[in-house]
């Protein structure tokens, strides 16, 4: 009994410890081996656990799944600080200018766009608050439908992937549904991959978006003037729109599609296509800041197009020696089609010759592609983004990992204070059986999200409670789906949500905070819908894997 109340006061314990802002990974740690040696003194822990650390370390430095995390933070950040959430933006209020509600249904557009190829919560609130809301506020938009729509498309990076935080659920409820199922005797069980989570996730995704529009347009359909239409009558459209549509929407679309869908089609595991992601990123940053890099040599470029249009049969070779970027980003695609339509094992016994062939196009397009490359980074490099990418992946990704670690060692210490019996005999004991367990697992995880981060919770909270909800014949992809809905919508809730805070710090003095726990209001009450439609009808997370990977 003593080491069941120790667990439940360590678990206090360092939720108020992280109240006070300590640092997460070495507060969990920290509090974990104190409290162990605490009930080493009292006979009810043995220190010899500890032994065990190593091994889980080591399992998480060869997960490969985990490879992905540092792989999409890069991805994200380099979007991020190539501006191409600008260009977006823009272009989306271009195009919805003329209606009413058209910017805010960009923001929604955009808010998705960078969800699937960032999915960082917080840069991306900051990063749509600080390009959207003085549009929002000049065009006339009430500060409050600007704040609640910035900050609920911000947080679409929590349940659209590719999302870190499906990344890590993943990886968490894999070894989850692994215990659980061992537990009821099946030790041969059906495995749980990232993937499933990314094609569960997607429909609740796509939901919440559309939710998202309706109510901008029902705003826009009763009170007109809270969101008026960006392009007065009689404003012309930019006569260059179908080329800036091209240029700045599709390939930023066409990335995120390489990148989800040969995750979905099974062509790529989600690090492979993380790597992917990557490249892809890298190519459109650079096409983004070319010009900067160009340092505005009017002269070379007028020499280099000079040289594109002079005659002879050189002039395409020279047409596309000049453009590299454009040649990489096409090669790409030519992999991933060749990856996807062919077998390119050459160490076979017997290689049919259309696969000879196709593996002779991917080694040419492989060596288009790293030229591609160079000159990327060279650009990048040149203007100063390259460095600050790195460093903030690096910074971003040991902060995950750390967390990580110190999330090991509190769940170890946990388990050996008994506190994991503790929690199983409260939840099966409780009446209403494991849909009352899962109202409650559902309702710990949204109180905690006003106080904790996401990842405190996956790595703390999930391993904890997985093993006891997945005994009791719940679905581990519908499970998964619905903790990053409830996380989302704790990233929003006042007054504690994340996300407020985050466009609190960007927002212009005339938005006030209470303009923002206001303008959210209607939001929330989108998330806890779409949670309550998810709960009542699970397949709307599990039927697309069953589809796709039957």
């Amino acid at each position: 009994m003593a080491g069941e109340i120790l667990s439940v006061s360590m678990f206090a314990v360092v939720c108020g410890v992280l109240m006070f802002g300590f640092p997460v990974a070495f507060s969990l740690a920290g509090t974990a081996l104190g409290f162990a040696l605490v009930g080493a003194c009292f006979d009810v822990f043995d220190l010899r656990l500890l032994g065990g650390l190593p091994l889980r370390y080591l399992g998480i430095m060869v997960n490969e799944v985990l490879v992905a995390v540092p792989l999409f933070v890069f991805m994200g950040v380099t979007l991020e600080r190539a501006k191409i959430a600008d260009q977006l933006l823009e272009t989306m209020g271009l195009l919805f200018g003329r209606m009413r509600g058209g910017l805010g249904l960009s923001v929604v557009f955009v808010g998705m766009l960078l969800a699937a190829s960032t999915g960082i919560v917080g840069a991306t609130v900051v990063t749509m608050g600080v390009l959207s809301l003085p549009t929002m506020l000049r065009a006339g938009y009430d500060p409050k439908l600007a704040a609640g729509t910035i900050s609920a498309s911000g947080t679409l990076g929590q349940i659209i992937p590719p999302s870190i935080v499906l990344v890590l659920l993943g990886d968490i409820l894999q070894g989850a549904y692994a215990e659980a199922q061992r537990a009821i005797g099946n030790w041969a069980p059906e495995p749980v991959s990232v993937i499933d989570l990314f094609a569960g996730s997607f429909i609740p995704g796509m939901i919440l978006v559309v939710c998202y529009m309706g109510w901008i347009v029902v705003q826009a359909i009763v009170k007109p003037a809270s969101c008026p239409a960006l392009i007065r009558s009689g404003g012309g459209r930019a006569p260059d729109l179908g080329r800036r549509v091209m240029t700045a929407l599709l390939p930023p679309g066409l990335l995120i599609l390489a990148v989800l869908g040969s995750i979905l089609a099974g062509v790529a595991t989600p690090t492979e296509a993380a790597a992917v992601g990557c490249i892809g990123a890298l190519l459109l940053a650079a096409q983004a800041t070319r010009g900067d890099a160009d340092g505005g040599d009017k002269n070379g470029r007028a020499a280099r197009r000079e040289g594109e249009s002079r005659g002879g049969p050189g002039r395409i070779l020279r047409r596309i020696a000049g453009r590299p970027l454009e040649l990489a980003g096409l090669a790409l695609a030519l992999q991933i089609a060749l990856s996807a339509l062919f077998d390119l094992r050459i160490q076979r016994d017997v290689v049919p010759p259309l696969d000879a062939v196709a593996f002779g196009l991917a080694v040419v397009a492989a060596l288009a592609l790293l030229w591609g490359l160079i000159d990327a980074i060279r650009i990048l490099v040149g203007v100063g983004v390259l460095g600050e990418v790195m460093r903030a992946t690096v910074r971003i990704s040991s902060m995950v990992f750390v967390i990580l670690l110190g999330a090991s060692v509190f769940s170890l210490v946990f388990r050996g204070f008994g506190g994991d019996r503790l929690v199983a005999d409260v939840l099966s004991s409780m009446p209403g059986g494991s849909f009352a367990a899962m109202l409650a697992v559902m309702l710990v995880m949204f109180v905690l999200g006003f106080f904790l981060d996401f990842i405190e919770i996956i790595f703390v909270v999930v391993p904890i409670v997985g093993p006891i909800i997945l005994q009791m014949d719940v679905s581990p992809v519908w499970f998964g789906v619905m903790i990053a809905i409830n996380l989302q919508t704790s990233f929003l809730t006042p007054p504690f949500g994340f996300a407020l805070f985050y466009l609190r710090g960007v927002a212009p003095p005339e938005v006030t905070t209470l303009d923002i726990y206001r303008g959210i209001v209607p939001f929330v009450a989108i998330q806890l819908a779409v949670l309550a439609l998810v709960a009542a009808f699970p397949a709307l997370a599990t039927w697309l894997p069953a589809t796709l990977f039957p």
